[in-house]
């Protein structure tokens, strides 16, 4: 697994936080406007967001170090699409984290609650931006054959093979 690169791993976290933050934001907003829960959930939800960011960042990391790899593959042109789409969810999704703290830290309910509100309206946004990232991610690797540039010489282990190793 060390020849494997990483990136692929690692996408899977922002991708799937990008799906999950708006029901969870919805229902800790409505929730927490109802008095029915205190306002420091939001707090977890803010953590949350945080993560989607770190792991979006990692994921450019990991994603620029197998560029070199994959350009032997793909065309740049298709790399860059990708690429400037996932720099588009990770700053949008950055400065929705500025949002999202301000439903913790603002001093009038009302504020907090119009900026929690908000939150989960542009997390829907940045989900939207989260599936053209992972869309145009999914192409490279299965229209374009991105996969192909860390395949093995020898191609796929056959299946006896495979038993050999469990042995």
């Amino acid at each position: 697994m060390n020849d494997m690169p990483l990136h692929p791993a690692i996408v899977h976290l922002p991708l799937g936080l990008a799906m999950l933050i708006p029901l969870l934001a919805l229902g800790a907003a409505v929730a927490i406007h109802r008095g029915s829960l205190p306002r420091w959930l939001w707090g977890g939800v803010l953590a949350l967001q945080l993560l989607m960011v770190a792991g979006g960042l990692a994921a450019m990391n990991t994603g620029e170090r197998d560029e070199e790899v994959v350009e032997d593959v793909v065309s740049e042109r298709l790399i860059h699409e990708h690429e400037e789409a996932a720099e588009r969810f990770v700053w949008v999704s950055a400065a929705l984290g500025l949002l999202f703290a301000l439903g913790v830290a603002l001093p009038k309910p009302k504020w907090r609650s119009v900026a929690m509100a908000a939150s989960v309206i542009g997390s829907l946004g940045a989900a939207g931006l989260a599936l053209d990232v992972g869309h145009e991610g999914g192409v490279l690797v299965y229209r374009h054959g991105a996969a192909a540039a860390h395949a093995t010489p020898g191609g796929a282990a056959t299946r006896a093979e495979d038993e050999d190793d469990d042995d």
